[in-house]
């Protein structure tokens, strides 16, 4: 494993804010793609964000479900939970001198009530299962 995503993941359990930035470059590049509005740059907004959490969710956890590495990029799968929180997705990093120069974070609350797949697709294209069939 890269050893900045074992010190990010030890950090997030420990809440230790101070050893998470600097798993981070000071010229860090944030990026959501599912939600453009939310980009950003710098190791300031990270501070701002995770002291938030960090504040927010005194018994927030990490867990790393799954991870790879492709020269210098890290994909990892995350669940992080909370007595109030429950999110789970995937962060892409591009990683330089062992820190965090760039991420691309696909994190999204979990869906505590149940949707089945036909009521999902039917949501997203207005049609029931029933219609496409006599189709």
């Amino acid at each position: 494993m890269s050893s900045v995503i074992a010190r990010l993941h030890n950090a997030q359990n420990e809440h230790d804010l101070e050893v998470f930035l600097e798993c981070f470059d000071p010229n860090y590049r944030s990026e959501q793609p599912a939600h453009p509005g939310r980009g950003f740059g710098g190791r300031e907004q990270v501070r701002k964000n995770w002291s938030s959490i960090f504040e927010s969710f005194p018994d927030f956890k990490a867990e790393l479900l799954q991870h790879t590495t492709e020269g210098n990029t890290v994909w990892a799968e995350w669940q992080w939970t909370a007595t109030e929180l429950h999110m789970r997705g995937v962060t892409i990093f591009g990683v330089e001198a062992d820190r965090i120069t760039w991420g691309r974070l696909y994190m999204e609350p979990v869906e505590e009530a149940e949707e089945t797949i036909d009521e999902a697709m039917q949501r997203m294209t207005g049609q029931s299962q029933q219609e496409e069939s006599s189709s």
